[in-house]
Order: structure tokens, then C-alpha cells, then sequence
């Protein structure tokens, strides 16, 4: 099924060169005809694909996407709008960053597909590297998982210089990735495959892959 006209893609190409309230006022109606709306029943249509795995995603899809306003409060950058349209998939959607849930991102300079455990409470935190600690083995499988690394390569993520305590300093000796203040995996594909029959083969492709890493995020930190 295909989802996205070249519109969609062609939008944002303009929007690059005229990323103002003016000319996106005056554009509105296609915005909603090309790149609201059916970005709205793709991501709807992903939920009800990722419902058949993980029951515990009951959100709609104004709950997974994100606003096309860019926060430019302390950017230098005062564009209003990004390039591109954004959602994430898990049980509490966009409104808490911290679970760990499947991002996509769709736009034509890039289409990303990923998740992780950002922005990360200190509580948090503390939980997901307690629990690699207890469960170091299937944690050190899950990152070796030859699909998972064929799909998404090693885990990204911002790093603490320092551990709260000697527990986890000596476990980060056989584990360095206890030093991540963030977890979180991401790939990059051509954006044409946005405007293809198979773009949601694709999206589950990628989720399927992601699954077992995300499952072990949300679980170790109790979603």
C-alpha cells in the first residue's frame, strides 16, 4: 500500500527555502492535503501493526506524532518548521520521551527508523544500569544480536564521565556501556522508499529488529 504522494516529499523541499509563517500560512491547505493528513493515517496505521505485537500500545495517533514547530526558544537557528515529520510508537507516545518506544522519521533529505531510552529521569537511569547490571548476559546478547546490528550497528548514546558508585564503576569494567546517560539505536535509508508500496513492510522489518532491545529497556525500567 502506498501512503505519500511526491507531494509530500516536494513540500518540504520548498519549505527549506521559504521556512516561514508566511508562506506556510499560505500553504496550509496542502500541507493537510500532502502531509498532515496522510502522515496521520500512516502512523495510524503503523499502531495498528505494532497493537498485533505489544497490546500495550493504546495510543491515537495525535499521541504519537509530533509538532512540525520547532522549539527555537534557545536554537540561533529561528526557523519555525522542521523539514520533516516525526512520530514515536510506545505506550505513552510522544508525551513522555523517556519510554522506550520505535521513532520514525520521514522527510527528503533522510527516512529514519529507531528507538531507545532518551532524556532519561536520574531515576531512570539509575533503574536501566541496576538492571544491566543484573542481567548482564542477556544484555550483552541482545547488543550482539547479529540482525540488530546488521539493522541499527552499536548502541548510540551521550556518555557520564563518572558513575555514582564503585558497584557500577567495577561493573562498567567488563560493561563500558553503563556509562551512557542514553541509550537509543537509529538507521538511515533513502527517502524515495517513502513514496514505495513497501515502505510498511519496511517500518515492521525495523521494528521486529528493534523489539528485543526495546523490550528490555521498557522492562528495566518498569513499563
Amino acid at each position: 500500500m502506498k501512503f505519500f504522494d511526491p507531494d509530500f516529499l516536494q513540500f518540504f523541499i520548498e519549505l527549506a527555502a521559504n521556512n516561514h509563517k508566511d508562506w506556510f500560512d499560505e500553504n496550509r491547505k496542502r500541507y493537510e492535503k500532502v502531509v498532515k493528513d496522510p502522515f496521520k493515517n500512516f502512523i495510524q496505521a503503523v499502531i495498528t501493526e505494532v497493537q498485533k505485537h505489544d497490546a500495550s500500545v493504546q495510543i491515537a495517533p495525535n499521541d504519537a506524532i509530533f509538532r512540525i514547530n520547532r522549539d527555537i526558544r534557545f536554537s540561533k537557528d529561528k526557523s519555525p518548521y522542521k523539514l520533516d515529520r516525526t512520530a514515536v510508537i510506545s505506550p505513552k507516545g510522544r508525551k513522555d520521551h523517556s519510554v522506550p518506544g520505535f521513532y520514525l522519521s520521514l522527510g527528503p533529505e533522510k527516512l529514519m527508523f529507531g528507538g531507545g531510552a532518551y532524556f532519561l529521569p536520574p531515576a531512570n537511569l539509575k533503574s536501566l544500569r541496576e538492571f544491566i547490571i543484573s542481567d548482564t548476559k542477556r544484555f550483552n546478547k541482545l547488543i550482539k544480536d547479529k540482525n540488530f546490528l546488521d539493522v541499527f550497528g552499536p548502541l548510540k548514546g551521550d556518555e557520564n564521565k563518572r558513575l555514582p558508585n564503585k558497584e557500577m564503576t567495577a561493573a562498567a569494567e567488563k560493561q563500558p556501556l553503563l556509562y551512557k546517560k542514553s541509550m537509543y539505536y537509529m538507521t538511515e535509508m533513502d527517502p524515495e522508499l517513502i513514496l514505495s508500496d513497501s515502505l510498511m513492510d519496511r517500518v515492521m522489518d525495523h521494528y521486529q529488529a528493534a523489539r528485543p532491545m526495546q523490550n528490555y529497556l521498557q522492562e528495566a525500567m518498569n513499563y
